[in-house]
């Protein structure tokens, strides 16, 4: 009996085992297929999933009244993502696929990303010209580890030994090769997507939908490009946007580095930088505006996640939002902008002829209450819309079009500085503005050296005033006068004035000389103490900026507030629904002036202006002196001495409104009075640099 009951035991707890197991199945199958359906549906279907970014749309640039200076336009980007891109193990299908597309793109003319160095020239293997950075990567330890002597050939069959490109024809190998190594330049992985072809027309976009299957990870993205309102307008001020060098690339990079180090960091903080941080791929503003408020125009990018589903299906999420640019507005107004660049053009160009220097030049005009700038031309120039494909002979051209003389050229001021030094004089006590100096056409004070006074007004043995010593622009007063000061109360004046030093403008300028014993130590000379007298008539080492002299005009004009100069008004949200900043005057320094001293000073200039009949015809009288400053270079080996001409003024005399500065070179400053004139009939004459000619393109509201 006991054997019988022993094996139905057994058999019951073996059954109940079966059971139990059972029924924790079903159990588990219940939840799986009734209760978790949604949630193991999901699993099942999904093969990878990868996260990328979305670039913010960067703001725009727009002038003072609205017109989109630089503003965005949509087009297609193809490029390439690393999740579903073939693998660099898989050679053979990337070369598939990337010699389809080079094939396709030049059937239809669209330009692709490539930069190899080596190239086909009468069917010989060969380096390019200037291509000495992409060489040098090329042979690096990073690539093909070759020594710096290789020859293209050498180069060459490394590349297509490494790409396993034996059955492609040279062109088609170098040209698979290029596309090669501009992706390993850029970094490429699921981190870096390379950006393959940009502003890809509709009709080519549809053929690689249409055969999406063999092109494995050619994707399409719509980005958004800059397009300019008109490209010649102030191009050195508004600027460049494009692809990241690699010591651009170095910079950002460290200095990201650097930031997301800070242990204080919160989470949050350290996301933010990172979605603010640069690919290689990326782009920055190059310089102008589009460099100084990079960080406003560029926004903070989002994050997207991509879903691939079992049956090949992708599903896009966007998980962060990104957050686009802010809109810069700019002090000045495009046509008023326009116009005083036409007049610098066409002035300098009538200068050509008759010159065997070339003649270039700059005008700047400032709103004399806050300083901002209305104004700021530079000849001679370019055009951005077309600068990329005409940079190299842009930087070769010895006129220097990419040059800024307004803010970054300095210069031998001559005689404009002589209402800052009567100025100096009177408010020093050494004159007052009816003491009379003598001009005797020499100054005699030093036994060793004489100094002489033009004598263009035939002033020459009259007692010159203050008044009569500006307007006669007498060398002579000056000389007496700042001799009497000293260079170094003399320089204290100048740089009371804004001269010698950076005016604040958002763009790099030049911080310029004040002459003195420091400076010409400095430059490894020697100070003389006749020098004092050459630098009171704006001579000996004096250097300034044309924005510097309009600072300085404007200082003459409003009594001796030296405001922060400017080129940004506002700063608008990316929507334009708010002011997000909104600049306001800032006094950098205060020179009270006599009213007796500025009186007399604004006589002088006045009578100045008065005796030039390009301002007869002006509703009102111009407050303005004049300069000249001699120059001498070595021209293709010979001493060349020309000079320049300067003019700095500010109208209405009795209510002004704008300081005006014009520097050329290689001219007199005695035709510079109609430059002058031109300027305040456009900007008076057309309701404050507003014309009729103001076309679409406003975007505020």
């Amino acid at each position: 009996m006991r054997p019988s009951y022993s094996f139905k035991l057994r058999t019951t707890s073996f059954i109940l085992a079966i059971v139990f197991v059972v029924s924790v199945f079903c159990a588990d199958l219940f939840r799986i297929q009734i209760i978790d359906k949604e949630k193991y549906a999901s699993k099942k279907l999904t093969l990878s999933q990868s996260t990328s970014k979305i670039q913010a749309v960067r703001g725009e640039i727009l002038d003072s009244k609205g017109t989109a200076l630089v503003y965005n336009v949509s087009s297609n980007t193809v490029y390439f993502d690393a999740a579903y891109f073939p693998k660099a193990s898989k050679k053979q299908e990337r070369n598939e696929i990337v010699s389809s597309l080079v094939e396709l793109f030049n059937k239809k003319g669209v330009e692709f990303n490539s930069s190899l160095p080596i190239e086909l020239q009468d069917g010989k293997i060969a380096y390019k010209e200037n291509s000495n950075a992409d060489k040098k990567y090329l042979f690096s330890k990073d690539y093909l580890k070759l020594n710096l002597y290789a020859t293209a050939q050498n180069c060459f069959d490394a590349l297509v030994e490494y790409y396993e490109l034996e059955n492609y024809s040279k062109a088609k190998a170098l040209e698979i090769a290029s596309v090669y190594f501009a992706m390993t330049k850029a970094d490429f992985s699921t981190v870096n997507p390379f950006t393959f072809a940009e502003n890809v027309p509709d009709e080519l976009v549809l053929i690689l939908k249409e055969q999406s299957r063999f092109y494995t990870g050619v994707e399409i993205r719509i980005d958004t490009t800059r397009e300019y309102y008109d490209g010649t307008i102030a191009p050195h001020i508004v600027g460049f946007y494009d692809y990241l060098n690699a010591d651009e690339y170095k910079a950002v990079t460290e200095e990201y580095n650097e930031a997301i180090k800070n242990p204080e960091l919160t989470d949050e903080e350290k996301t933010d930088l990172k979605l603010r941080s640069y690919a290689i791929t990326d782009k920055i503003g190059k310089f102008g505006i589009e460099n100084a408020m990079e960080e406003t125009l560029r926004g903070k990018n989002g994050i997207m996640t991509t879903v691939t589903n079992a049956d090949g299906t992708k599903n896009r999420i966007v998980t962060t939002e990104p957050e686009n640019g802010g809109n810069v507005i700019l002090t000045f107004n495009a046509d008023f902008q326009k116009q005083v660049q036409n007049i610098l053009n066409s002035r300098i160009e009538s200068l050509k002829e008759t010159s065997a220097v070339s003649p270039a030049g700059s005008i700047v005009v400032l709103d004399v209450h806050d300083f901002s700038v209305l104004a700021c031309a530079t000849y001679p120039s370019y055009n951005l819309s077309t600068y990329k494909e005409n940079v190299v002979a842009l930087n070769t051209d010895k006129t220097a079009p990419l040059w800024n003389r307004a803010l970054r050229s300095t210069y031998a001021p001559g005689s404009t500085v002589k209402p800052a030094v009567a100025t100096a004089g009177m408010e020093e006590g050494i004159v007052t503005p009816t003491t009379p100096i003598v001009c005797n056409l020499y100054y005699t004070y030093f036994k060793d050296q004489t100094f002489q006074c033009f004598n263009n007004n035939a002033h020459a043995g009259s007692a010159q005033i203050a008044e009569t010593a500006i307007k006669n622009s007498c060398n002579c007063y000056f000389y007496e006068v700042g001799r009497l000061l000293g260079i170094d109360k003399l320089g204290e004046y100048l740089l009371k004035f804004g001269l010698g030093m950076k005016t604040g403008v958002e763009l790099t300028e030049a911080k310029g000389v004040i002459a003195g014993p420091d400076e010409r130590k400095a430059a490894g000379g020697v100070w003389y103490p006749g020098d004092v007298v050459q630098a009171a008539i704006g001579q000996s080492d004096n250097l300034f900026t044309p924005i510097q002299l309009a600072t300085y005009a404007g200082m003459l004009a409003n009594g001796g507030t030296k405001y922060k100069a400017h080129f940004v008004k506002a700063i608008k949200s990316a929507d334009y629904s708010e002011t997000v900043y909104e600049t306001e005057p800032e006094v950098i320094t205060q020179l009270n002036i006599s009213d007796s001293s500025r009186a007399a000073v604004k006589r002088g200039m006045v009578s100045l202006g008065n005796s030039y009949s390009a301002f007869q015809k002006l509703p009102y009288e111009i407050a303005c002196k004049t300069g000249t400053a001699q120059v001498k270079k070595y021209i293709n080996g010979a001493k060349v001495t020309y000079t320049n001409g300067f003019m700095i003024a500010y109208a209405p005399a009795d209510n002004p409104q704008i300081a005006i500065a014009v520097a050329i070179e290689n001219s007199m400053s005695s035709g510079i009075a109609t430059y002058v004139a031109e300027i305040c009939n456009a900007y008076f004459e057309s309701d404050t640099g507003i014309t009729s000619s103001q076309t679409g393109g406003s975007v505020l509201r």
